[in-house]
């Protein structure tokens, strides 16, 4: 079976790229990325990949299989205003614009738990209008082990419906509400802390008696992770680390390429 071609939208520093092509079956044809640092670190682990740097302007010559990509937070982020589709750095529309253009068999998206109540439904609404069947999840950064909980919402749209009509459905990888901090049991069942970003002042609460896999952000999907490196206290400054702010941005705004990769087995399975 020939590899799927990937147009990487809002590449950052390819996480999209780099799970899906973990899968083997999943090839990029072409990234999309406008920071300078980002491009670089593109570069320099796909060479021969084509960057682009306005997705309002994007044309890529071949064809395409999935359009995958995180289109811009802001908007919808509890860190910024919240204007939505008001808020000029709101670029669905463009990425939209590219799906109704190359027609990929797979659509991926992804971006802040803030989407579901300011727009998620616009975008719902914009995939099923071209034909495709749309699946949304909330899956977290946690579900794959990685020691803090970020919240995101995953699109996973597919134009070969079985033309019963497209369904939308939101189903979340995890319960509860999210926190300031929230705990995680560990491989012996211990209690350890979780970071989280989301602000809301609430503290979620797990016993060591929760086996493990069934609780909150349990590692139960976990492919590929394997143990997280914690990085090391370094005090509040780390002297001697070329471009870190640049590498924190990146970072913060790169997704988890666990998900992607587990998110490609899945298509690979479908497909067969």
């Amino acid at each position: 079976m020939n590899k799927l071609k990937v147009l990487d939208l809002f590449s950052g520093i390819g996480g999209f790229s780099l799970g899906l092509e973990r899968t083997g079956g999943f090839e990029t044809a072409a990234f999309c990325e406008i920071d300078p640092f980002c491009k670089k670190v593109l570069k320099k682990h796909w060479p021969d990949v084509p960057i682009y740097e306005d997705v309002r302007s994007l044309n890529y010559g071949g064809s395409i299989d999935v359009i995958c990509g995180g289109f811009p937070c802001q908007p919808f982020s509890v860190a910024g205003k919240r204007e939505g589709a008001e808020d000029d750095r709101h670029l669905w529309p463009a990425m939209f614009g590219l799906i109704q253009k190359y027609r990929p068999g797979w659509v991926i998206g992804e971006n802040v738990a803030g989407l579901v109540n300011m727009g998620l439904d616009n975008v719902l609404t914009d995939l099923e209008s071209e034909g495709y069947t749309t699946r949304t999840f909330v899956i977290p950064a946690c579900a794959v082990n990685a020691p803090h909980r970020r919240d995101r919402v995953w699109i996973i749209a597919n134009a070969q419906s079985d033309g019963g009509g497209a369904s939308n459905e939101t189903g979340r990888a995890t319960g509860g509400q999210n926190g300031e901090q929230t705990q995680q049991p560990t491989e012996h069942g211990e209690i350890q802390p979780m970071a989280n970003t989301d602000r809301t002042g609430r503290e979620e609460q797990h016993t060591s008696s929760q086996p493990k896999g069934k609780g909150l952000c349990a590692g139960s999907v976990n492919q590929g992770g394997g143990i997280w490196a914690v990085e090391p206290g370094v005090g509040r400054v780390a002297n001697g680390i070329p471009a870190r702010m640049d590498r924190l941005k990146s970072l913060g705004n790169a997704v988890v390429p666990q998900i992607p990769e587990i998110i490609g087995n899945a298509i690979l399975e479908a497909r067969q």
